[in-house]
C-alpha cells in the first residue's frame, strides 16, 4: 500500500509541475512576442520608458486574481489613465494566445530566463 501511495504522490507532483510549466510561458517566447508586437518600444523589462516597466506592472498587480483578464483586454483594446496621461495603443491584430503569453509572463515578474 505504501508503494502505491508513493507512486501516486510522485505522479501528483509531476502533474503539478506540468500544469505550472504550462501556465508559465517561456521567457524567450514572451520576449520574442513582445518585440514583434512593438511592446518593447514603450516598455522595458526593468525600467520605465514611455510606459511602466514590465516589472512595475507585475508589482502593481501582484495578488490581483483579475489582473490577467484586465491586462489582456487592455493590450487588445488600449487604454489610458492608470500609469499617466500617455495612452497605450490598441493591438487588435495581436492574437489572443500571444496576448495571454505576454501578460502571463509580465505578471510572473517578466523573468529573463
Amino acid at each position: 500500500m505504501s508503494m502505491l501511495r508513493l507512486f501516486f504522490g510522485v505522479m501528483l507532483v509531476a502533474a503539478s509541475g506540468a500544469v505550472f510549466a504550462a501556465e508559465q510561458p517561456a521567457a524567450a517566447d514572451a520576449i520574442a512576442i513582445a518585440r514583434s508586437n512593438a511592446c518593447m518600444g514603450c516598455h522595458a523589462i526593468d525600467r520605465k520608458l514611455v510606459g511602466p516597466s514590465f516589472q512595475q506592472i507585475a508589482e502593481k498587480y501582484k495578488g490581483d486574481a483579475q489582473a490577467g483578464a484586465r491586462l489582456e483586454k487592455k493590450v487588445k483594446n488600449g487604454g489610458a489613465g492608470v500609469w499617466g496621461s500617455i495612452p497605450m495603443p490598441s493591438h487588435p491584430k495581436m492574437s489572443d494566445a500571444d496576448i495571454r503569453t505576454v501578460v502571463a509572463w509580465v505578471l510572473a515578474g517578466a523573468p529573463q530566463k
